[in-house]
């Protein structure tokens, strides 16, 4: 049922999938993710919906290569492979409005994308841009080959800003300065930014929320932490929100950036690096033994041909 439509690699690491996944593409809204457990005995592992077209019934992930799992998806998985399980869509869409303001009320947001941030920035960008909003879209990245999506942020945006940190292209520097700067220009000229969305790195995200606090900017932020089920049972995306436990997968992903503790959030993230190094050395092991791959593969494979019949 989950088949991969079109599989083809956006940069190092960095790979987008076009799955089948009718209902999910009928229901997804913008801010949305997916629980995908890419064969039968594998984790499930929370991606962010980067796109949807409802004609063909299909949903966009984009997914970068940082351990076992998503690896094993950027590795074993081609195109007319399925995976084995695509739940969604889950989490609280965005609220495409301003805080605070009427309903009514159109203003300038800045959607402040880092990295892959950009995949799940432009379902919400093209939202904000369609009900009347400027949208001002800020692209980082480390350096140039690391950019995606800046052809599609661009189309959905009023105006792109591009920099990244070595100045290989676009601005030299953080997405913070660009950030900061968009803010103080606006305000010289009697205008404002009324809105600031923040997706990519923890450490991105905080910064860019201590950038737009002193301005009093609202600042949501969208936070992809450690998930086990994605329906609130587990309790491993608990994150402190003004000194309250929220749960991210049923209270998220979106919160107030001001009020996240980030520090904290970013210590649970790296509770299991030892089990994450563990789990990505034996598939590393299996996958030097050709036998181990074929069995792999033909895993995957009969987990597509078991959810058809």
């Amino acid at each position: 049922m989950f088949r991969i439509r079109v599989k083809k690699p956006l940069g190092e690491n960095v790979c987008l999938f076009e799955i089948d996944a009718p209902r999910v593409a009928r229901r997804h809204r913008p801010g949305q993710f997916v629980m995908v457990r890419p064969h039968a005995h594998s984790e499930r592992i929370p991606l962010t919906i980067a796109d949807v077209n409802r004609e063909t019934e299909t949903i966009t992930l984009v997914v970068q290569a940082v351990g076992k799992t998503t690896i094993e998806m950027t590795e074993a998985f081609a195109e007319g492979d399925s995976f084995a399980n695509v739940a969604g869509p889950l989490g609280n869409p965005t609220h495409i409005a301003i805080p605070g303001r009427p309903e009514d009320f159109r203003g300038t947001v800045a959607c402040v994308a880092g990295g892959i941030g950009a995949a799940p920035m432009l379902p919400i960008a093209r939202a904000f841009r369609e009900a009347g909003h400027e949208v001002v879209t800020i692209l980082g990245a480390r350096r140039r080959d690391l950019l995606v999506f800046e052809d599609r942020l661009g189309a959905v945006s009023n105006e792109l800003l591009v920099c990244t940190d070595d100045g290989s292209y676009g601005r030299k520097g953080f997405v913070t300065d660009v950030l900061r700067d968009a803010i103080e220009q606006r305000r010289a000229r009697g205008g404002d930014v009324h809105l600031a969305i923040a997706i990519g790195p923890p450490l991105m995200m905080k910064f860019c929320s201590k950038t737009t606090q002193p301005y009093a900017v609202p600042t949501l932020v969208s936070l992809n932490t450690i998930m086990v089920d994605g329906t609130g049972m587990c309790g491993g995306c608990r994150v402190m929100v003004d000194g309250v436990a929220r749960y991210v997968c049923v209270d998220g992903p979106e919160f107030d950036g001001h009020h996240v503790d980030f520090d904290g959030m970013m210590r649970r993230q790296a509770m299991y690096r030892p089990e994450e190094a563990a789990s990505l050395a034996r598939y590393r092991r299996r996958e030097g033994d050709e036998s181990c791959r074929l069995e792999a593969r033909a895993t995957a494979s009969d987990a597509g041909i078991a959810l058809k019949s």
